[in-house]
Parts: C-alpha cells; structure tokens; sequence
C-alpha cells in the first residue's frame, strides 16, 4: 500500500471537498512530473516520490492561510516546475494565475503539465519578474529570493483595488530561521507556522510570510 504521504491521499487529507475534476488534476501530477522531470530536473531528484507532500500540499499551504475569491489574479514568481501555481489553479478554477520563470525549459514544463491536466486558468511566460505586466491581487512565491529583494521587484505589480478579504500583497513560502531575513526587510508582515496546518514533520520548519502592499 502507498503510504499517505507520497500519494494524493495527502491532498484529500486536508481537501475533503475536491470536485472529480480537481481530484483527476491532481491525481495526474506524479506520473507528469515523473516524466518531465526524466527530461528537465525541475524536482529535485530526492523529492519526486514525496511530490504530493512537498511540492503540492505545500503550496496549498497558501489555501490554508487566506481564501481567494471568484476573480482574483494571482502571479506566482519564480515558479520553477509550477509551484505553488499549478496546485492553487486546480484548487481554485475561477482565479486567473500567472506564472513565471526566468528559465525558459522551466516554463516549457509548467505549459505542458497545465495543458495535460486541462487548466484553463492558468497562463505561464519565460521572464524576469520586474518585466512583467498587469497588475495583480497577489504575488506568491515559494524560496525564491530575500523577502526585501522580492518586495522590491513585486510590490508595483500589486493592485489597489482591493477584492479579498486578505489586503493585497506577497504571500511567501519560506523555511528555516528567518529572524535576519525579516529583520533586514524592516517592513509589516504576517508570519505564519505551516505546521498549523499540516501536521506531517516536513512542514515544522516552514513557514507562509504574508507582506501587505498598500
């Protein structure tokens, strides 16, 4: 029997509630990225048999800490092989996301991994974060950079009209101790325990970072 944390069995742990749709999206998300990941190493290697634990499950930590209404967009920056992006579309089809990576081959598998599964809510470009358009309602991103550095590329791509309970602004997924970094950034945050969540050991050291904008 496959054990609860390297199967979708994790996801309907704390997402009772899925549509058949939502589960058939997710439950393709191994086999995708098995594939993929033979070709690009966009998981590393010692994590794609724990993918629905520390790849999707982690980035619906997000889905934990606040709750996106009908409409909203959201851009998630250096999204890697997709993440948090493409399990926060499937989790929310009437959000729009957008995601991007400053390496192209990642992108080709975010494209490609977002067609197979039918997401129509979800658009991917090959760019540097300070050169993308639009405005947004969030920005997500999971260890990407320095929350400073971060806020410096994100925070004009934030919109200020407001939709969501939650203010607009970065809703970050970090790990480790984060006592310097935060104290460099010198800015208001929200800093939240995943492990609130989540009860798997993984998740003891992770942490959601939310910075409001305006």
């Amino acid at each position: 029997m496959v054990s609860n944390t390297t199967s979708i069995e994790i996801i309907h742990k704390y997402f009772p509630d899925l549509s058949e749709q939502q589960v058939h999206q997710f439950a393709q998300l191994q086999d995708l990225y098995e594939d993929w990941n033979a070709k690009i190493n966009v998981v590393s290697r010692k994590d794609i048999d724990q993918l629905y634990e520390r790849h999707v499950l982690h980035s619906l930590a997000i889905a934990q800490f606040t709750t996106f209404i009908q409409g909203s967009e959201i851009l998630d920056v250096g999204t890697g092989g997709g993440f948090p992006g493409i399990p926060l579309a499937i989790l929310y089809p009437d959000c729009k996301f957008h995601l991007v990576d400053s390496i192209g081959k990642k992108i080709t598998v975010v494209k490609e991994v977002a067609n197979a599964i039918g997401l129509n809510n979800l658009s991917a470009e090959h760019q540097r974060m300070e050169k993308v358009s639009g405005k947004f309602d969030f920005i997500v991103s999971r260890a990407v950079a320095q929350t400073k550095q971060l806020f410096i590329w994100a925070h004009q791509k934030v919109s200020k009209e407001q939709r969501n309970e939650l203010d607009n602004g970065l809703i970050l997924l970090k790990g480790g101790d984060l006592k310097l970094e935060m104290k460099e950034f010198g800015r208001r945050y929200i800093q939240k325990d995943i492990s609130d969540y989540f009860t798997e050991e993984f998740f003891q050291t992770k942490k959601i970072i939310y910075v409001p904008v305006h």
